[in-house]
């Protein structure tokens, strides 16, 4: 479908309150364009006039050196982060606590001194000494300066890949170079936070140019910015007149936020997103009038939002996990915001909130990390400390403390640096006092999401099943994959099977469409076809859903069926439905804990099927008869057979073969990873099963045994 049919089709389904929101905003915008409107760094007399009434009328040396001072008092009163009242004995807990987290921090610092970044999945990125802050350095385009709404950021051949432009303009290693000022009280990176901002209010007017073309990019800049200020609260480098051009920038920032929110553009995490970074600035500047509207507007959004965009089991909307992370990291602020900016969350949101991280510790996968179903997008509100991509764990941290809860510590493994850095030494000393103990359950089904997760204990050698059994998302799909009845598995202290991720949006179509698609993850695909049907890169032509029938815990093990109805589109139709019976560890040689997967298909005609399974990077299979073993570099394996069921035939395996495959840890990033398909024509109804075993047998004894016992569990 064409962009115009899109627009066409998009403007036809809106109502008239998003008809008079969206036209409210093209009016703005224009008069901002050819009218000049909101043009130019913010005058002083304006910026007077948001101040207290005793300042309106003073100078204006006189007034930034009263509301530095009063940030100042605010965050050493606990009016803002709790980290920032007694940020010297925060400083040397860290330095104590965390010696080689502060250490890495200190490097990152050094090198966002000499302009050089790490961001989303690339490394070592120079955009030039001194930055060039429009400047896209993997595809080498840098794009002008004319008014927002006139870039086409979504086209590569006009920006690359925006995100890494956009990534590096959240200023989250202003951040780490204030944080690096905190431990250290080296001036030097006071001194590179202030020539880097002022280069960047130079480099970057208001509403000109693509750094300004996103309301969530201005909110999550002006977060950055916020912390960044009160980490050089006490530097003599920033002075009354740095701090003062920092209050208009971040004025117009809220400005910005506040008449271009994503009601109907983005109402996912762009909106609540954008709707923290008001929070955030009336909450850091209360002093400021804006700041109670702001205030009110955004935690309103807030609110109302976490009803529609968390299921009521939990689960976020678009079926993302790492959009769910930001969406728990946005509450979680909000709480603590909450409790020291002197403003009420309500007891239902805490609940809500509550059900969000439950989420986050059902999967986190034995070794730790997260399974990363749907999108990801390799950001973060805040990188207060680093971990892997994929490493969840200073959230569930974070939510333990406030919470209390013991069951999110055994999850979360040892306290981090963030947990320090988010709630201050009464948040780690929290923490440290809970004590940990793994849930009682081995087994949750979130029903409204249609998420599965299995397991048989919570150690890090148990066995750990997660199954996508649920709609395809939510609002436009934005972030969803084709994977309906897809899954991860674990077993025996190694994550076998994985889903491949996401690798990018916008600057290369056909591999955005590879990561998002069905053959892109563990389910079975028909006659080549993908369950749902990709229109752009953030749309679909035809979306495909799924359904847990069945989910419950046996005396063997844990069992849960689901169905989707992507391929009810064909000629003649199928019905795909999918079983998974996730066995016990034995004590038994034989009999290892074990993984069966039963497809089942219902149709009249002859089609193709593909069962396919992604294997994490670093797995080699082998042949072995016509199943695989699969390898992995800490000496685990696993056996790997496919049979084919058919109520004439009996079963009978089927051949798998090896093809090349792909696996995105992180945006931008990816790495070769072997994928198994197990391939068959076949008229009819018919049922495919895998069985998945880690290989604890003996080749010379127990090859005969092991598979005898998985075939009579797989035909049962």
């Amino acid at each position: 479908m064409t962009t115009l049919a899109r627009r066409i089709r998009k403007a036809a389904g809106m109502d008239l309150a998003e008809w008079r929101e969206r036209g409210r905003q093209v009016v703005h915008a224009y008069g901002e364009r050819l009218l000049g409107i909101d043009q130019g760094e913010l005058r002083d007399e304006a910026l007077r006039r948001r101040l207290p009434p005793s300042l309106r009328r003073a100078p204006v040396a006189t007034a930034a050196a009263e509301i530095l001072e009063t940030m100042r008092r605010n965050g050493r009163r606990g009016g803002f982060m709790p980290v920032f009242e007694s940020p010297e004995a925060a400083a040397a807990l860290l330095k104590r606590r965390f010696p080689r987290e502060c250490g890495e921090l200190i490097q990152r610092a050094e090198r966002a001194i000499d302009g050089r970044f790490d961001l989303l999945g690339y490394q070592d990125l120079s955009f030039g000494r001194p930055i060039d802050w429009r400047w896209e350095p993997i595809s080498g385009k840098r794009t002008g300066l004319s008014h927002w709404s006139t870039i086409d950021y979504l086209n590569p051949a006009v920006a690359g890949d925006k995100k890494v432009t956009w990534e590096l303009n959240r200023h989250a290693h202003f951040v780490t170079l204030g944080q690096a000022y905190l431990l250290t009280k080296q001036e030097r990176y006071a001194e590179a936070v202030v020539e880097q901002l002022t280069g960047w209010l130079e480099a970057n007017p208001p509403r000109r140019g693509i750094n300004w073309a996103s309301s969530l990019e201005a909110s999550f800049r002006s977060i950055a910015w916020i912390w960044t200020l009160h980490c050089l609260a006490g530097s003599p480098r920033l002075t009354p007149s740095v701090f003062w051009r920092a209050c208009k920038s971040l004025v117009q920032h809220g400005s910005f936020i506040e008449s271009y929110l994503s009601h109907y553009f983005a109402p996912n995490t762009h909106l609540t997103g954008e709707a923290l970074g008001l929070v955030y600035l009336a909450a850091a500047f209360p002093w400021l009038a804006d700041a109670a509207r702001w205030r009110t507007a955004g935690l309103g959004i807030l609110l109302e939002q976490l009803t529609r965009q968390v299921r009521p089991d939990g689960v976020y909307f678009e079926q993302s996990s790492y959009y769910h992370r930001y969406t728990a990291d946005f509450y979680l602020h909000v709480m603590v915001l909450g409790r020291h900016a002197g403003f009420q969350v309500p007891a239902s949101a805490r609940e809500a909130v509550r059900g969000l991280l439950d989420h986050l510790l059902w999967i986190t996968r034995p070794d730790g990390r997260t399974t990363m179903y749907g999108d990801e997008d390799g950001g973060r509100l805040l990188f207060l400390h680093r971990r892997d991509p994929a490493d969840f764990r200073d959230t569930l941290q974070s939510g333990a403390a406030l919470y209390g809860s013991g069951i999110w510590k055994w999850a979360a493994g040892p306290a981090g640096p963030e947990l320090l850095w988010f709630l201050g030494p009464q948040g780690l000393s929290d923490f440290d006092r809970l004590s940990a103990a793994p849930p009682p359950r081995v087994t949750r089904h979130f029903k409204d999401s249609g998420v599965v997760i299995l397991r048989d204990g919570w150690d890090g050698r148990s066995s750990y099943l997660f199954v996508d059994g649920g709609p395809h998302g939510a609002a436009n799909y934005v972030h969803a994959h084709a994977d309906a009845l897809s899954f991860e598995y674990a077993a025996e202290g190694v994550t076998w099977m994985v889903d491949p991720g996401t690798y990018g949006y916008t600057k290369e179509p056909e591999w955005r469409d590879f990561f998002r698609s069905s053959p892109g993850h563990n389910t079975l695909t028909i006659d080549g076809l993908p369950q749902s049907e990709p229109d752009g890169p953030f749309s679909w032509r035809r979306t495909a859903d799924g359904a847990i029938r069945r989910c419950e815990e046996t005396d063997e093990g844990s069992y849960c069926e689901g169905e989707q109805n992507g391929y009810l589109r064909l000629v003649p139709p199928v019905l795909h439905s999918r079983a998974f019976h996730l066995f016990k560890r034995s004590e038994h040689p034989a009999a290892p804990s074990s993984l069966v997967i039963r497809d089942r298909v219902v149709t009249s005609g002859s089609h193709g099927y593909e069962v396919r399974l992604h294997l994490a990077p670093g797995c080699e299979p082998s042949p072995r008869g016509d199943g695989m073993i699969v390898t992995h570099p800490s000496g685990g394996r696993l056996a790997v057979d496919v049979w084919r069921l058919e109520r004439d035939q009996g079963a009978a395996t089927i051949a798998l073969t090896v093809e090349a495959g792909w696996v995105s840890r992180c945006y931008g990033q990816r790495e070769p990873a072997h994928v198994l398909v197990a391939r068959a024509r076949c008229e009819g109804n018919v049922a495919f099963v895998t069985v998945l075993r880690p290989a604890l047998f003996r080749e010379s004894t127990d090859h005969d045994a092991a598979p005898q016992t998985a075939g009579e569990r797989c035909t049962a």
